[in-house]
C-alpha cells in the first residue's frame, strides 16, 4: 500500500477486483476492469502491473481508481486513472499519480511511464503536466500519448 498525505493507494486483490467488477454499471468500465483481472490472472508474478489500484482517502472513502496496463519488455508502463466526479478538482489525481510514479520508478526494470488522454480533457492533461509527463508525438487509441522518463 502506498500512502500520501491524504490518500491510500493499493493494488486490489482478486476478491476485491471481482466484487468491484460486479458493481460496475457502465459496460466499457466493466470490460476494462475484467481485462485487468484477466491480466492479473495471466501474469500473477506481475500482479501490480495489471491490477486495479484503489484510491481512497485516509478515512477509507473510495474516490477513484488507477491502473497500469502491464509492463513492456523495454520497461515502459502505461498508466490510466480516474477520480469520481464528486472528488475531482481537489488535486487527488495528481497526488495519486505522483505516488505510483515513485513506486514504478523504484523498480529497476522501469524506464518510462506513458499515458494517453483525450485532447479535450484539460484536467487530465494538467495532471500529466504536473507529474512531469510531456507529449511524445504519438497518437494512441485514447488520444495523444504522454511520457515521463525515469531520472
Amino acid at each position: 500500500m502506498l500512502e500520501t498525505r491524504r490518500l491510500k493507494i493499493y493494488a486490489a486483490s482478486q476478491d476485491i477486483m471481482k466484487q468491484f467488477i460486479e458493481t460496475q454499471t457502465i459496460d466499457i468500465l466493466k470490460a476494462a476492469y475484467t481485462e485487468m483481472l484477466d491480466g492479473c490472472l495471466d501474469h500473477p508474478d506481475q500482479w501490480e502491473w495489471y491490477a486495479i489500484w484503489m484510491i481512497e482517502l485516509k478515512d477509507n472513502t473510495h474516490i477513484g481508481e488507477l491502473c497500469f496496463k502491464g509492463l513492456s519488455a523495454d520497461g515502459i508502463a502505461e498508466i490510466g486513472y480516474g477520480i469520481s466526479e464528486e472528488f475531482q478538482n481537489n488535486g487527488y489525481a495528481t497526488e495519486a499519480v505522483k505516488a505510483v510514479l515513485e513506486w514504478a520508478f523504484s523498480h529497476s526494470e522501469v524506464s518510462a511511464v506513458e499515458a494517453e488522454t483525450d485532447s479535450d480533457n484539460t484536467a487530465s492533461k494538467r495532471v500529466l503536466e504536473k507529474c512531469g509527463f510531456a507529449l511524445n508525438g504519438i497518437i494512441g487509441e485514447e488520444g495523444p500519448r504522454w511520457t515521463v522518463f525515469k531520472n
